[in-house]
């Protein structure tokens, strides 16, 4: 497993540091976080370079555009209604995934954006905090808000779909695959079913899922989706996973076990040639992502030494 960056990236002003701060925890792995900033750089090439740490995954925008004066997943998204907007996604992904082929990841995991509507998923958590998650209100307005969704998202997949096409070169030629990952809201692009759909259209291993299990989590509870129903459907096209814990109903980033997350339901997923990033906040406290990571080893250690076992029989083979 590795760590995200995002937990200490703020904390140093050399990434050296930053990257020894999470080789102290144990990890040997990382994913380079969106708050990535260009002073960081020289000290991770280093790190790379010298065999220190490996970088598997990099989150869009990486390192941080110096056009914003934050890093943040949705600084540009590939699906605005504003082409503009579009075309500095576009530009500002391409660096990314070239920086991602440079620091030797293989893959870049996006946030693609929202449709432009009312934030009807906002209203049903307000509705969960008041206990009111099976009453005739919350069952309206989670109706309206998946008919509205319905109506107005088409336009926007037309933009995410030419953006991902104008893309693909980009990715074919430095060797990388874009991950695109499901998000908390109903709003956000795409649904697991628009993934479903988008996989089969472009037929391409340049383009796939990245399935954040905390934000899965949080679409269930909120009653959007059956969680690992649609992992399952999506395993062939997934490459990677982000793994936090959540207190119900949308209480995220949490480390496990703190949370209420079954984590044995996806012990099956330890055994994929996938990404698996542990993604906490950066107030987080150290012990808390050491535990973390001992609770995960522990529910998926039998998974493991099998997928240990098979590697060493295919070898013998």
């Amino acid at each position: 497993m590795a760590l995200s960056t995002r937990w200490n990236a703020s904390r140093h002003t050399r990434g050296e540091d930053m990257i020894e701060e999470i080789l102290d925890l144990g990890f040997e792995r990382v994913e380079l976080g969106y708050d990535t900033r260009v002073d960081l750089v020289p000290g991770i090439r280093d790190m790379v370079r010298d065999r220190a740490v490996r970088v598997d995954s990099v989150h869009n925008y990486c390192p941080v555009p110096v056009i914003s004066h934050r890093g943040h997943p949705e600084i540009f998204t590939l699906a605005d209604p504003d082409h503009r907007i579009r075309e500095l996604a576009i530009q500002h992904t391409a660096h990314t995934i070239r920086f991602a082929a440079e620091i030797g990841a293989r893959t870049v995991v996006t946030h693609c954006g929202n449709v432009r509507m009312p934030r009807l998923t906002e209203a049903l958590i307000v509705l969960c905090g008041q206990g009111q998650q099976f009453s005739g209100r919350y069952e309206k307005t989670k109706l309206k808000l998946i008919t509205k969704r319905e109506k107005k998202s088409r336009r926007q997949l037309r933009y995410l779909y030419d953006g991902l096409e104008r893309l693909l070169p980009v990715l074919v030629e430095n060797g990388i695959t874009l991950a695109l990952e499901n998000l908390p809201t109903w709003e956000s692009l795409p649904t697991e079913s628009e993934m479903e759909h988008m996989a089969r259209d472009f037929q391409t291993p340049h383009i796939g899922y990245w399935h954040d299990l905390g934000h899965g989590q949080i679409r269930e509870n909120l009653g959007l989706i059956n969680h690992t129903r649609w992992l399952e459907r999506l395993q062939p096209v997934l490459k990677g996973m982000h793994l936090h814990d959540v207190a119900p109903p949308v209480h995220d980033h949490l480390m496990p076990p703190r949370g209420k997350i079954d984590f044995s339901l996806f012990q099956s997923f330890a055994r994929l040639d996938i990404i698996r990033v542990i993604e906490p906040t950066p107030h987080t406290p150290r012990k808390d992502i050491e535990e973390g990571l001992s609770f995960l080893k522990e529910i998926w250690s039998d998974t493991e030494n099998a997928s240990d076992t098979t590697a060493e029989t295919n070898k013998e083979k």
